[in-house]
């Protein structure tokens, strides 16, 4: 990726022609530099409908004479001609990650060493547990560590909590980085398309407790991960990204688990990575990921 700055316009509309002459016009008419295109049309999704076209573009920040307010203000007639679904950021501007675990510390130790060397370059304003088990590791870090703990009497006010905090720190993004917990319907919805949770395995397999002891019994192939959208359906939310890696009868259910822990942190980590890139577009259930 160049290190240049640079705005950052995703969006999606109804499908026609003419589309990106618009778009490309009107950034051209302002004589902004486009540095990166990635284009799709999907098909309906039903018979009867209309298509839905995706784009997402990457234009030079400083061959724009104006800032982002002025240019959501001159863009919108035209978004709203299309009827588009769009917003713009600035590369500059770091977004805000709150990252929710709770015993298992895979997630939550890759992503605070990849924060830590700049390889996401974003800011965690904090780290949110069920459990009080890594506040040293994550105060360490000079993270502050909220403790919220979640039980069958008090979910509704956990969750109100979790939501104070969030918006208290002026998150973009949640992540769930193996937060055993379901969130309530109510944050959900609060939140969509910016909550992130990992799953083992190809959704929905082997869901409850003990899955790759579940994955051994059945004596699969291949162990694999999933980083998706959250939403009130459990483990039923966009997917982002997805990855693999083959086993074979050889290996033990301990080996099956420590190599699920490394392809669940892959996973999340690319998964982030795309989201804050805004490189995520959803239509229905469905996801436009540009790589």
């Amino acid at each position: 990726m160049h290190r240049q700055r640079f705005f950052t316009l995703s969006a999606s509309c109804p499908d026609r022609v003419g589309i990106v002459a618009k778009v490309s016009g009107f950034i051209a008419e302002h004589r902004g530099w486009i540095l990166e295109t990635s284009l799709h049309a999907e098909p309906p999704l039903e018979a009867g409908e209309v298509g839905r076209y995706f784009m997402r573009i990457e234009i030079k920040a400083d061959s724009l004479p104006f800032h982002l307010a002025e240019f959501r203000e001159k863009f919108r007639p035209l978004a709203e001609e299309l009827e588009m679904d769009w917003k713009i950021t600035d590369s500059a501007v770091k977004k805000r990650v709150v990252v929710l675990v709770s015993k298992q510390e895979h997630c939550l130790y890759d992503l605070l060493a990849r924060w830590q060397s700049k390889e996401l370059d974003i800011e965690i304003p904090c780290v949110i547990s069920n459990h009080d088990t890594f506040r040293g590791f994550v105060e360490w870090h000079g993270i502050p560590f909220h403790h919220v703990p979640v039980g069958t009497d008090n979910k509704s006010a956990a969750y109100a909590e979790v939501r104070r905090i969030f918006e208290e720190v002026r998150g973009d993004t949640m992540v769930l980085a193996r937060y055993m917990q379901i969130l309530s319907p109510d944050l959900c919805a609060a939140y969509p398309g910016r909550i992130l949770n990992i799953h083992h395995s190809f959704l929905p397999s082997f869901v409850g407790a003990k899955p790759y002891h579940q994955a051994y019994a059945k004596g699969v192939k291949l162990i694999g991960a999933t980083c998706h959208y959250v939403t009130a359906d459990l483990d039923q939310g966009p997917i982002i990204e997805q990855d693999v890696i083959r086993i074979d009868h050889s290996d033990a259910v301990e080996d099956m688990v420590r190599y699920g822990k490394d392809i669940e942190k892959t996973v999340l980590a690319r998964g982030l990575r795309y989201h804050l890139e805004d490189r995520v577009l959803v239509h229905g259930n469905k996801t436009i990921v540009f790589r």
